[in-house]
């Protein structure tokens, strides 16, 4: 199975890919102003080409990568405003840590403590890069692109490969509901419980406290140099911590379940209301993301529940659905049945149960009635592809209690 995956290193030491980017977005917004029509990315390039030796003759010294890419980044970036999937590309800043990121193609090589890009040369690694090698030199992974960033006072590079990865057979174990949550991070229907760090939350008070230190300082001066760096530096612990929960929660998942099944939540409409913050801290879109190509890498699958699907509402016993109920609500009790649960396991419970009825194709609440209504079964299933008919042999054997 052939995947895209990125290698990522901490480089040891340009900003020429932000000069091109706004320059080709002034043009743009020049076009629009005067009712012209946008131009592409190529026309951009020819037209920056002609520019640069009349106006910049120090690019001679960039490769020319770096405008390339930063003019198509720019022609994507216009292309998803227009489709109502972004907004307005705005100016790239010089001391934005997200603006400070350029994207190579061609020649890359890989050595065991360098990389070289191309006009750059090599530029040494502070870890080594002996799993690359190794793909690399068994023919098993081939470079495709390499983006330089900045986080902080430090530089990454990040190299895009296509890799060979061995076709994993599916784990042994059961079907699992996977209900996400703000006081347990989730909770699988089998009962278990983890808890998300909430880098963010502990370290709110010390964010507070640099970011006034920062605005009390001089812009320019070398003390602002020095506080927006704390600060910085902060804001990075609290994403790598982050990050290295979900990193480790969506492996353990896709090595250990065969099929994982979980609600298909609108993060961005809930990251609007009172609970943004906490929303944000946990990664909830970042979980789901890692879990999709993580389920396909090691041969389990995911299945997703719609968003109509009343999991918090429905009983996980005999499938009465109850009105809406608070958010402070943290135990469901069943009007019909009297069954009384804690509300995160009765909601994976219900999602273990949807997931296989999309397997069987229908539902597990009543016999001759396809899953929310949908003739194909209504899930959205993905993963390893597998037939129906075989997976749900592989997990007849684990209904949910």
């Amino acid at each position: 199975m052939r995947v895209t995956q990125a290698f990522r290193f901490e480089l040891d030491p340009n900003r020429a890919a932000r000069f091109a980017y706004n320059w080709g977005l002034e043009r743009c917004l020049g076009a629009l102003k005067e009712g012209r029509p946008l131009p592409t990315a190529m026309e951009l390039h020819r037209e920056w080409n002609a520019w640069k030796r009349e106006h910049a003759p120090w690019w001679v010294e960039v490769s020319k990568c770096a405008p390339q890419e930063a003019l198509r980044d720019l022609e994507r970036a216009i292309r998803n405003w227009r489709q109502g999937r972004a907004d307005m590309p705005h100016l790239k800043r010089k001391k934005s840590l997200d603006d400070n990121r350029a994207r190579f193609t061609g020649s890359i090589r890989v050595f065991p403590r360098h990389v070289q890009l191309p006009r750059i040369g090599k530029v040494r690694t502070k870890e080594r890069t002996h799993k690359l090698l190794a793909l690399l030199d068994a023919r098993r992974a081939r470079i495709l692109s390499a983006v330089i960033a900045r986080e902080a006072d430090r530089w990454f590079v990040s190299l895009t490969c296509e890799v060979e990865r061995p076709d994993f057979t599916p784990p042994a174990g059961e079907l699992v509901g996977v209900d996400l949550g703000l006081e347990a991070f989730l909770v699988l229907s089998d009962g278990t419980r983890i808890d998300a760090p909430k880098p963010l939350a502990r370290e709110l008070r010390l964010l507070r406290r640099r970011s006034r230190q920062l605005s009390r300082k001089k812009k320019g001066s070398k003390n602002y140099a020095k506080a927006s760096l704390r600060l910085a530096r902060l804001h990075q612990r609290v994403r790598n911590i982050r990050r290295d929960f979900l990193h480790r929660v969506t492996t353990l998942l896709a090595r250990t379940k065969p099929v994982i099944v979980m609600e298909d939540l609108s993060v961005r409409d809930l990251g609007r209301g009172p609970l943004a913050r906490s929303i944000a801290d946990v990664g909830w879109g970042t979980f789901r993301r890692m879990l999709e190509y993580k389920t396909r890498w090691y041969g389990s699958m995911l299945v997703v529940a719609p968003r109509g699907f009343p999991s918090t509402r429905r009983c996980s016993r005999c499938g009465h659905v109850e009105p809406e109920l608070p958010l402070s609500r943290r135990v469901f009790r069943c009007a019909a049945c009297g069954l009384v649960l804690d509300w995160d396991l009765n909601a994976a419970r219900n999602l273990c149960s949807y997931g296989l009825a999309v397997l069987s194709g229908r539902t597990g609440s009543s016999p001759g009635t396809y899953a929310c209504g949908d003739p194909s079964g209504g899930g959205t299933a993905m993963g390893r592809s597998t037939s129906h008919g075989s997976r749900k042999q592989e997990v007849a054997g684990c209904l949910c209690p």
